[in-house]
């Protein structure tokens, strides 16, 4: 299964990537890790936004990747010239996964792959 921490660690544009951050599909998340009870802010600058998209929507969920729950469309905001914003608040401690489509219904799914989180309960074993 596709996680996503396994993209942070990869070196881009000669520098390491911090957690949350993949350069590469212009994705932004903070915090990570994601507590349940966090609100999560999800930051865009990929494939629609670069396209000119007028609106682009956070469609996120949980659970497993291939059979999300709870999910929901979210108006992202633009924040910059090609810069997308939304917040999350997560109550769950199961996986957050998310994807991205704008409002001539083109995605960016991440290849078919979607992003997954892992979502902790915070406590600490």
């Amino acid at each position: 299964m596709f996680e996503f921490f396994s993209w942070a660690a990869k070196k881009t544009r000669g520098r390491a990537a911090a957690p949350g951050v993949n350069e590469e599909f212009g994705i932004e998340v903070e915090p990570t890790p994601i507590t349940a009870g966090d609100t999560v802010t999800v930051k865009y600058n990929g494939l629609l936004a670069k396209n000119g998209a007028r609106q682009i929507y956070l469609h996120a969920g949980y659970g497993d990747n291939r059979a999300w729950q709870e999910v929901r469309d979210v108006p992202m905001r633009k924040v910059g010239a090609n810069t997308w914003l939304a917040e999350l608040p997560v109550g769950t401690n199961t996986r957050l996964n998310f994807c991205f489509r704008d409002d001539a219904d083109h995605w960016d799914n991440n290849n078919g792959l979607n992003w997954s989180y892992e979502v902790h309960d915070g406590i600490l074993t």
